[in-house]
């Protein structure tokens, strides 16, 4: 590659493979799906690296080098899972031992909770209700594990009335092309104002249907009047928009008109105070690809060619109004974006080339071993059988009890290549050391580091510690989106007038992530027993310690209840028993009776007393 080819983007780490320099090139067989015309240039790079992290992640790079002309020899390279362990365990870590949704202020220990605690708590309910519904544990070991393979991930919402509650859907990233205005650079936390998810259906000869491409697109535009179901000329089913016979628009329910202006407003549920003139429009068709040509690209497709799809309950998908003044799509990367990007970098980037090192290491270690097992023999002077139908010495085999006769000059050499082997596989140690460290997954980790080399688990939290800062950068890279999504979630239903759902400003929400590490659970137990018995602690503090450390507490305010209830109960019988106050105080860890603190009666210690 020459130095005015070289390119420097989101998928630079990848310009070592040829492939990659032009996925348009011809010849490229690989790329055939990528290269049809309806898919923008700007994301031919894209979409050409996460088909190369796909093949790794399924033992297929070696075939992939083969089929585009990287490496001939690519079919006989072995590959032995290494890409997958490295993304299987970083999944592992992100998602710690369990994922739970949490809203500010619904977590209190008061006996008589204010409203605001009341309906946070409520709130909290009914979204891990919903999420357990929505098996969202499920959803999200697809979504991430797509995000750390391929360095993003896609989640799409939508109220399904039938069901009564919001679905949630993971994508493939490689169907999803946001479309960014094209006046000025774009962060990477902002949000498009137009999302397409995009495919092609194959041939259906059976049914009578040809290769087409569906698109669903989500835009944000200004409300429209009331709709209904109709047909386009060509016959197929289409949105009709109303209007009176004076040619005033008709408005959906709640909606307002501003006849100066032209413009409607809406009052959603969840900004009671701020009208908003803007919603989310929903599109779902389908076009034909011989009635596509190759200006027709996926941003401005030929809508009079177009065949709308119909929901279940018999709405036309033709810019159906969502209701919602946001896209209930969320995408998730798995770094941090650069500057001005909005792509992740999945988490084998920087060791791809050392994933290549290895298999080609592993390949050369398997020639090697054969001809240790099997080695290669060298004879002098030997007497070897004779085929007596053509008079030819027969062909050589070496087995168990093989005696060959030699003559009196006759020998016979070994070639020993075990020593060669011996080095191959320290190199395979060597390239995975390199691999643990570069990748900061750490060879602690993956599982590889002898537990004889940490003198102390002080030694182990170093050894781990840039595991730790990796698993921060990623969990704080998703902290926004995971609250983004449980945003739309409350709000979805809102929109949908969904039972018990409350009106009003939606509640931050958040995705707790359990901790990534196994916790030494002796020691924490022993430092929640002496800080509380100092009081340096405050029991609430101590519970959820224990819950972090992996103790089986399900519910921290009740175990806390119980924990009060007992001490409370013990307390009273060493008061009846000994009528020392003082020993009672000491017991319960409050101050002197000197301190000016009345003394507490016996018979006035009471179980819910706190």
């Amino acid at each position: 590659m020459g130095l005015r080819e070289m390119i420097t983007d989101a998928w630079s780490w990848l310009d070592y493979k040829p492939a990659m320099a032009d996925p348009r090139r011809s010849g490229r067989n690989t790329w055939a799906e990528l290269t049809r015309s309806w898919v923008p240039d700007e994301d031919l790079r894209r979409l050409a690296a996460y088909r190369l992290l796909a093949a790794y992640d399924s033992n297929q790079a070696g075939q992939f080098a083969a089929v585009t002309g990287d490496d001939d020899a690519g079919t006989e390279r072995r590959e032995l899972g290494d890409a997958s362990k490295l993304v299987d365990t970083a999944l592992g870590y992100l998602l710690g031992s369990e994922q739970v949704i949490s809203v500010a202020g619904a977590e209190h220990t008061d006996d008589e909770p204010t409203a605001e605690a009341a309906a946070a708590l409520a709130v909290q309910d009914k979204l891990r209700t919903w999420a357990e519904k929505e098996l969202l544990p499920l959803r999200l070991q697809q979504a991430e594990r797509t995000a750390i393979l391929l360095g993003d991930a896609v989640y799409t919402l939508a109220w399904e009335p039938t069901k009564g509650r919001v679905l949630l859907r993971t994508w493939d990233p490689g169907l999803y092309f946001p479309e960014w205005p094209e006046d000025g650079e774009q962060d990477g936390a902002e949000f498009p104002l137009r999302v397409h998810l995009a495919w092609e259906l194959p041939e259906d000869k059976r049914r009578g249907l040809k290769a087409r491409l569906r698109r669903v697109t989500y835009e944000l535009g200004p409300i429209g009047p009331a709709s209904r179901r109709g047909a386009a000329k060509n016959g197929s089913s289409a949105r009709e928009y109303l209007y009176t016979d004076g040619g005033d628009p008709i408005l959906v329910g709640g909606d307002t008109w501003n006849a100066d202006t032209g413009v409607i407003t809406r009052t959603y549920p969840w900004a009671p105070n701020r009208p908003s003139p803007w919603t989310c429009f929903l599109t779902d068709a389908e076009w034909n690809l011989d009635d596509l040509t190759y200006a027709d690209l996926l941003y401005d497709l030929p809508m009079h060619k177009a065949r709308y799809r119909v929901r279940s309950d018999g709405e036309v998908l033709d810019r159906l109004d969502l209701m919602a003044d946001f896209i209930p799509v969320v995408h998730i990367t798995n770094s941090i974006p650069s500057s001005g990007e909005h792509w992740g970098k999945p988490t084998v980037a920087t060791v791809l080339q050392a994933l290549d090192e290895l298999s080609a290491t592993d390949t050369d270690g398997s020639g090697a071993s054969a001809t240790t097992g099997s080695p290669i023999i060298g004879l002098a002077g030997a007497r070897l059988p004779i085929d007596r139908a053509t008079g030819q010495p027969l062909p050589v085999k070496v087995r168990a009890g093989t005696v060959w006769q030699l003559n009196d000059n006759g020998r016979m050499d070994v070639l020993d290549t075990s020593p060669q082997l011996a080095e191959l596989r320290a190199r395979v140690d060597h390239i995975l050391d390199r691999i643990a460290g570069n990748s900061r997954l750490t060879a602690a980790g993956l599982g590889t580091l002898d537990p004889t080399a940490l003198p102390s688990g002080y030694a182990l939290q170093l050894a781990l510690g840039p595991l730790d800062s990796l698993i921060a950068s990623m969990r704080l890279v998703r902290d926004h989106k995971y609250t983004v999504l449980l945003r739309m979630v409350q709000r979805l239903h809102q929109a949908g007038q969904a039972d018990g759902w409350p009106e009003g400003e939606s509640l931050p929400a958040r995705l707790m992530w359990g901790p990534h590490t196994p916790a030494d659970r002796a020691a924490v137990l022993d430092e929640v027993v002496k800080g509380v018995g100092a009081r340096v602690l405050s029991v609430d503090t101590g519970v959820r310690m224990l819950i972090n450390a992996g103790y089986p507490i399900d519910d921290a305010e009740a175990e806390i209840e119980r924990i009060q209830s007992r001490a409370f109960e013990d307390a009273a019988r060493l008061a009846d028993a000994t009528g020392d106050n003082a020993a009672v105080r000491r017991y319960l860890g409050l101050p002197a009776a000197d301190s000016g603190i009345p003394a507490i009666p016996a018979q006035s210690l009471d179980p819910d007393l706190s």
